[in-house]
């Protein structure tokens, strides 16, 4: 009876023993661990002042890639390109991205037709901005009547400036005075001196070395620079190429120009 008592016992402690190792505790998941979001960082768009300082920021590299390549000054090329396609808001510009108003010729591609010398003018169209200023470029380097330009220092641009009047590229006889007026307010000579690194050389041609400048203070209008000059709002701003009487301060403004121009 003991020996039965005995194994019966032993029977219960190793039962008990099994069951015990059989139960798997689990940890509690950590309510407290975060799981880490990554989140996209904010682009701040840029401000600009006008269309104009937009356009320049948006082709100024296009305009250096042409002057490292064809050798033709990137202010000029800025300047033109600001003065014929009204700052990138002209109508070829946006419906053609034609931002020089080259016609057609003996072009192939997509056209527009465009009211310009006369009615419905066929212009060229691009799919890209690039190309007309491409276009641009050969335009320039590949007409014999604009050879004498290519002699010129890249730094002058008031030679080039006058060199395209002289050459025939526009009818408009104040042409280089708004072309130099767009790159000198806009300080667009700071694109070609970053394009010639060293070699660059701050030119004064002679054939405007004569004429009177004003730099624009706090408070000054045209009224009252031409008042000051004794010239009219009308002459100043055909002078310098302004189609308004907008001013901002530092602006250089020509108040007499040369009388060699």
């Amino acid at each position: 009876m003991k020996r039965i008592l005995l194994l019966f016992c032993f029977g219960c402690l190793l039962f008990s023993c099994k069951s015990r190792k059989g139960i798997v505790t689990k940890k509690p998941r950590d309510a407290s661990k975060q799981v880490e979001v990554k989140q996209e960082e904010k682009v701040t768009p840029k401000v600009y002042a006008n269309n104009t300082e937009r356009y320049i920021d948006t082709h100024k590299s296009t305009a250096q890639q042409e002057m490292s390549l064809y050798g033709i000054p990137a202010s000029i090329t800025l300047a033109q390109g600001i003065l014929e396609s009204g700052s990138g808001k002209g109508r070829l510009s946006v419906k053609a991205n034609n931002h020089f108003g080259i016609k057609c010729h003996e072009w192939t591609g997509k056209k527009i037709y465009h009211d310009d010398d006369k009615k419905q003018e066929c212009f060229r169209k691009y799919k890209d901005a690039k190309y007309s200023f491409r276009d641009h470029s050969l335009f320039l380097t590949e007409r014999k009547r604009y050879s004498k330009l290519f002699k010129l220092k890249k730094e002058d641009y008031k030679g080039w400036a006058k060199g395209l009047k002289a050459a025939g590229y526009a009818t408009d006889r104040k042409y280089p005075q708004k072309l130099v007026s767009l790159i000198e307010r806009y300080e667009l000579y700071a694109y070609d001196k970053e394009v010639m690194g060293d070699d660059y050389v701050k030119y004064d041609n002679p054939v405007t070395q004569e004429r009177t400048t004003y730099k624009v203070l706090k408070g000054d209008t045209l009224y009252s620079i031409s008042r000051k000059y004794k010239i009219t709002v009308k002459e100043l701003q055909n002078i310098n190429g302004l189609n308004d009487t907008a001013l901002n301060i530092g602006q250089v403004l020509v108040v007499k120009p040369s009388s060699k121009n």
